[in-house]
């Protein structure tokens, strides 16, 4: 059985197509690791997620800020954006069902070798705490109640973790820890606006798992994505995946069991016509 994770798609159906053919993917025996973001922004949002439900025992797929904003204008919660690829997904005839089926999706993977989060994790946390906050929102997900978390689930409050917050303060919290972190300070204070690359981070934050003394740093290796500037990153205990396929470069598969790394380029049917982002 061959294992792969691959970095974030947002619905660059055709370029991951190309990938699957590259690594020779047999749906019989292979393991897809998917980073989440696998749908918005490129043109084949419901391709993708079609390809993913159909193919949903071979893969372990976490949830991504992309597929939470789905979600949530799924329920009437948030309007679209001017730039989503989301509208032929809830027109689908299955559009429904596969809408629950992302619902029901974990937002941390932690296996013995390797644990999969979608854009990091927060410094201070081990990985089985890591885990155990994961399941906390991923039980709300998967209530009959999640619309009254989906109202509440946006804002940059609280940026800093304590083990004393509550409700909605605390859901928030380890989610935009799980689909929206790229820099922290030492402190543990999180920052949500900066997309760009290293060496243009603004003072006093790092690349979240360059933090010293991160409680992650000794354990199974982390595959993330979400940090298209960053690009390809193995080292410091991490292996970032999100290689900005949907801004024409490429989209990455890495073998967990080999370490090699396979590439394609963006397929320009996967192009969007406008926009793109994180």
């Amino acid at each position: 059985m061959a294992r792969y994770a691959i970095g974030d798609i947002q619905g660059c159906y055709h370029s991951l197509m190309q990938l699957l053919a590259e690594i020779n993917f047999q749906p019989a025996t292979d393991q897809l690791w998917l980073v989440g973001d696998i749908i918005n922004r490129g043109n084949g949002s419901l391709a993708v997620l079609r390809w993913a439900y159909a193919h949903r025992v071979q893969i372990r797929l976490v949830l991504g800020n992309h597929e939470l904003h789905a979600i949530a204008v799924a329920h009437g919660v948030r309007p679209p954006h001017r730039f989503d690829t989301l509208a032929e997904i809830f027109a689908a005839p299955e559009g429904g069902e596969l809408m629950h089926w992302l619902r029901q999706q974990p937002l941390m993977v932690l296996e013995d070798d390797y644990a999969m989060v979608h854009a990091g994790l927060y410094p201070q946390w081990t990985l089985p705490k890591a885990k155990r906050l994961a399941e906390e929102v991923e039980a709300v997900l998967r209530d009959t109640d999640y619309a009254s978390f989906l109202f509440a689930m946006y804002g940059n409050s609280p940026a800093q973790w304590n083990d004393a917050l509550v409700g909605m303060d605390r859901l928030r919290a380890i989610v935009n820890a799980f689909t929206r972190i790229r820099l922290c300070s030492a402190q543990g204070e999180m920052e949500f606006t900066f997309k760009g690359e290293v060496p243009d981070m603004p003072a006093g934050y790092y690349p979240w798992f360059q933090i010293p003394d991160r409680r992650s740093a000794q354990a199974q290796t982390i595959l993330f994505g979400h940090w298209s500037a960053l690009g390809l990153h193995q080292g410091d205990g991490v292996v970032a995946l999100d290689t900005g396929c949907l801004w024409g470069r490429q989209l990455t598969a890495y073998d967990l069991d080999s370490q090699q790394v396979v590439q394609v380029a963006l397929d320009e049917r996967d192009r969007p016509a406008t926009g793109g982002g994180d």
